[in-house]
């Protein structure tokens, strides 16, 4: 996997409003961390970032160019992105420091390829898994996983352990649960229409063009 180079410094921390004022100026306030290493305040550009890392699929290793010596050259994955949830812009990043030497569990999307035998005999391809759990070392980690599905008749289902997992890689499961499936057509049944009811002693009204029975008032 290749790595994605993203500028990033030390930042202030404790002065209040420090956190908006970054953001008017375009970037971004972060934190990066690791098991063996204490957490560092740092800020990115917020563009750069959204591009270059937001913008891309899958999970992607960053190695962070600074000046700072608790971050330069150091390799990342993002543990987690905070949203406005409001405005949804980008609000706060978290950096999670990681030993390339060390097989780390991470999340890669699948793509669904081909065109099902049962969707041709109408039946309708659902997707039940986007994505799965995979370990593996951090330069292994696939962009992502292509499933097959061209095989795959109505009521039949494609499973995790069919997936060709490359090598180095482990998907991470408890049991063998069916990632797609191709279901039957959904078939709307007509709307039954009840005859009103008639109520006892009452005439009936005939049809329009229908002769009225003798005797009635016209």
């Amino acid at each position: 996997m290749e790595t994605i180079e993203i500028k990033a410094e030390r930042r202030e921390v404790g002065r209040k409003g420090k956190a908006k004022s970054l953001r008017r100026q375009g970037m971004i306030p972060g934190i990066f961390y690791g098991p063996k290493t204490a957490a560092v305040a740092l800020q990115v550009d917020g563009r750069e970032f959204v591009t270059r890392v937001v913008g891309t699929e899958g999970s992607h290793l960053i190695r962070i160019a600074s000046d700072t010596a608790e971050l330069a050259s150091k390799v990342a994955l993002v543990k987690d992105i905070q949203y406005h949830p409001v405005s949804g812009s980008l609000q706060h990043v978290d950096l999670y420091e990681v030993d390339l030497t060390v097989k780390i569990a991470v999340k890669v999307p699948l793509h669904f390829v081909g065109k099902a035998v049962g969707v041709v005999r109408g039946g309708i391809l659902q997707p039940i898994a986007r994505e799965i759990e995979v370990e593996c070392l951090p330069m292994d980690i696939p962009e992502y996983i292509e499933a097959e599905v061209s095989a795959l008749d109505i009521g039949h289902s494609l499973h995790v352990s069919h997936l060709p997992i490359p090598a180095g890689v482990v998907a991470v499961y408890e049991t063998d649960f069916p990632v797609v499936s191709v279901v039957p057509p959904t078939v709307e049944k007509a709307p039954v229409v009840e005859a009103a009811p008639t109520v006892e002693g009452a005439e009936a009204v005939p049809a329009a063009g229908e002769a009225k029975p003798e005797g009635s008032e016209s």
